[in-house]
């Protein structure tokens, strides 16, 4: 029986490169799969899903007038889609959420979606407050906080390398601009200097 699994990770959890390793095992038996990835994330091009690893892979665009459900239907009358995998899901309209419950509800066929569960002032996406409230099975990918052994569950935006807690919730970028942490970092990274 198919259904949507929402897997959530901070920065650096390796989604991406779970989406492209995914990906390979279906296509190695000649299964096919289709990757979705938002439009707004231009980091490694509007057409691609790019894992730190260095590895990428050709993705369909997602924006507002985006209908996913109606793309899986008409590449299905082409050929069976096994698997649908989405990236950096986050950035997902509850529109865009509901598509997706359909294409597992009414064309049979598992989604996959992989993102960021909340930003860097610790607010839920759109996409990630949908998903965890319409997944069927939600999973937490795990990585370590940047600057102790914890578990990171939270991320630090930075500007000019101090750490900021305003701004627009939607800013792409790496390393350079967002780095994972466990809440004790991130409380500490706020503190006032005595």
């Amino acid at each position: 029986m198919a259904q949507l699994y929402y897997k959530y990770g901070t920065m650096n959890s390796g989604k991406s490169f779970e989406i492209i390793k995914v990906a390979h095992n279906y296509e190695e038996q000649g299964k096919q799969v289709l990757i979705f990835t938002p439009a707004v994330d231009t980091r490694g091009g509007t057409e691609t899903v790019g894992s730190r690893v260095g590895m990428t892979r050709q993705a369909i665009p997602v924006d507002e007038r985006t209908d996913m459900f109606e793309l899986v239907r008409q590449r299905g009358q082409e050929e069976r889609v096994y698997c649908v995998l989405v990236d950096e899901a986050q950035f997902l309209t509850k529109e865009h959420v509901l598509q997706l419950t359909r294409i597992v509800d009414d064309l049979g066929i598992p989604v996959m979606a992989f993102g960021l569960k909340n930003d860097f002032q610790n607010n839920l996406f759109e996409g990630s407050y949908n998903l965890l409230v319409y997944a069927d099975k939600i999973e937490e990918v795990k990585t370590i906080c940047w600057y102790c052994d914890r578990k990171a569950t939270m991320v630090i935006r930075y500007k000019d390398g101090v750490p900021i807690s305003e701004g627009d919730q939607i800013q792409i970028g790496g390393n350079e601009d967002y780095k994972p942490v466990c809440r004790k970092c991130y409380q500490a990274a706020f503190k006032p200097r005595t």
